[in-house]
């Protein structure tokens, strides 16, 4: 117990030392932007430290917050078209070629195959598209992607199954919340919050954020990027889709998609070298440039439509053949047009659109208002535990409110460089750890007296309190660091970012409530060497 190695005690101080460095830059000011440190002081080793301080969360800072919903009838549209393209390639592999055409239907297709040969020879190959649904969780579940039956009079309908479906769903708003993190985080924004709202809802918060409108915009679009050929008339398969060329009046696109944005690897904003306006220039991946430069050598002298999100916004003459891999995208943009665009491209499409069921703006005066009301908690129970701790173990509760310091700072150091945001709950966090932390150091002060009345000299009682004071405490935080990890995968939003907090406290509390009282005591025993323990 009195006996401290050297090496024990250097890499305990150095611990402490980088872990209250790591939180020096979050009581400066902070670039609220990329929250990096704008004014540290000239003496702080920044060379050696991550500069980066504590983000504050939607509700410390204010910010913005939607809450998106997948819409299922556009997403069954979605499906319905895919299913149409895999039942005509079913079709070609069956060889049958007389056969109604293919009828959109809310969640499938529909076909007539009049003669009976051929439909014997498609069912086989169409009930093949149905498919087990896969649960990420559970696996199999025994049920089919597609009900495939066969009417009356050669009818045949391929629908959806409600499992199907409902995968599909789930699917989508996994995608989307990729899809949506890469364009906040293009976008410059910092530390947004994402997370999955029931079956269908995704919740978006954006701390510092104050212009909800664009960033309603950016994701609620699609961006589904496809590169078709313009026909020369409306009959036939093809699909009437408004032009940004001809004012919004619809003119007739063929629906084979020659390239589409998934191949894309590149998209920037630029400015076209002869008319000067705003473009995006785009860069296809191996596979996109071979089906791009494939397309545009076989129609030199057609128009190609660049149809975005079910908009022609240009359509180009093609002069030769483009097999370089790259070109560019015009449509009268604007800069700001230009350089979104060329975000949501590099992104990604969205599996299906967006609605927003819910808009909500921040101000930053709640936010403040909020710290303010934080700190002085967190302040009034720090001063309450400290006078507590003093005047119930004197000299042995100043080693007790000195490591609760200590352990405050290194919860925020370890906030900081793991990046987590902290909320009005984490602060309640705080506070909370606060008393839990110096309840190992009464426990531990307790044994020590008891040991003391049964007449054990000082070195001995200080061990015995401290060695059978230890796995108490160890039981007591494990079953608390149980709940907060339960909170913390569980719960979501102001539950987690509470968990957080507390689990940190936990961690730091054996560093600071153990091993850094213990090194006190144990100098202050071999530098004044008491009589009487002052406990």
């Amino acid at each position: 117990m009195l006996r401290i190695s050297t090496t024990k005690a250097v890499a305990t101080l150095a611990v402490i030392l980088v872990g209250l460095m790591l939180a020096v830059p979050s009581f400066f000011t902070a670039d609220q932007r990329n929250g990096f440190i704008k004014s540290l002081p000239s003496w702080f080793p920044t060379w050696i430290v991550p500069t980066r301080a504590i983000v504050l969360g939607l509700d410390l800072q204010g910010g913005s917050q939607i809450v998106l919903e997948v819409d299922r009838n556009d997403l069954g549209r979605t499906m319905a078209q895919g299913l149409r393209d895999d039942v005509r390639q079913a079709l070609r592999e069956a060889g049958v070629q007389n056969y109604g055409g293919i009828q959109l239907q809310p969640r499938g297709v529909q076909l007539r195959i009049a003669d009976e040969a051929a439909r014997a020879k498609a069912l086989p190959k169409l009930q093949a598209l149905s498919q087990p649904v896969t649960d990420a969780t559970l696996g199999q579940t025994g049920a089919r992607t597609l009900d495939v039956r066969e009417e009356p009079n050669g009818l045949i309908q391929l629908t959806y199954t409600d499992a199907g479906f409902n995968a599909r769903v789930r699917r989508a708003v996994s995608q989307a919340i990729e899809v949506i993190r890469r364009r906040v985080d293009l976008g410059g924004t910092t530390e947004p919050s994402i997370q999955q709202q029931g079956a269908d809802r995704i919740l978006v918060q954006v701390p510092g954020l104050q212009d909800p409108a664009r960033l309603e915009e950016q994701l609620g679009k699609t961006a589904k990027l496809e590169f078709r050929m313009l026909a020369d008339s409306p009959a036939g398969d093809v699909d009437m889709l408004p032009s940004k060329d001809a004012n919004g009046q619809k003119v007739p696109v063929e629906r084979r998609v020659m390239a589409d944005g998934a191949d894309l690897t590149d998209a920037q904003p630029g400015f076209d070298q002869k008319s000067n306006e705003p473009i995006v220039n785009f860069k296809f991946n191996l596979r996109g440039a071979q089906k791009f430069g494939q397309a545009t050598s076989e129609n030199v002298g057609r128009a190609m439509a660049i149809v975005l999100d079910n908009e022609v916004v240009s359509a180009p003459r093609i002069l030769q053949p483009i097999t370089g891999g790259q070109g560019q995208i015009s449509g009268r943009f604007t800069v700001q047009q230009a350089n979104d665009l060329s975000v949501l491209l590099r992104a990604g499409a969205l599996p299906a659109k967006l609605t927003v069921i819910e808009r909500r703006t921040v101000g930053p005066g709640l936010g403040r208002d909020s710290i303010e009301a934080g700190k002085h908690a967190t302040i009034v129970a720090t001063i309450l535990v400290v006078v507590l701790m003093f005047a119930a173990y004197g000299v042995f509760g100043l080693f007790a409110n000195i490591a609760l310091l200590v352990h405050v700072g290194l919860i925020l150091g370890l906030m900081s460089v793991l990046e987590a945001t902290m909320t009005l709950p984490g602060i309640a966090g705080i506070v909370l750890t606060i008393g839990t932390a110096v309840d190992s150091n009464v426990l531990i002060y307790e044994r020590v007296r008891e040991e003391v009345r049964a007449g054990r000299s000082i070195p001995s009682a200080l061990q015995a309190g401290f060695d059978r004071a230890f796995a108490t405490i160890v039981d007591s935080n494990s079953t608390m660091a149980i709940a907060a990890v339960i909170l913390f995968f569980m719960g979501s939003g102001p539950v987690r970012g509470f968990a957080v907090v507390f689990i940190l406290g936990i961690l730091t509390t054996v560093i600071t409530a153990v091993t850094l009282t213990r090194m006190m005591i144990a100098l202050w025993y071999q530098r004044l060497r008491p009589k009487v323990l002052p406990i």
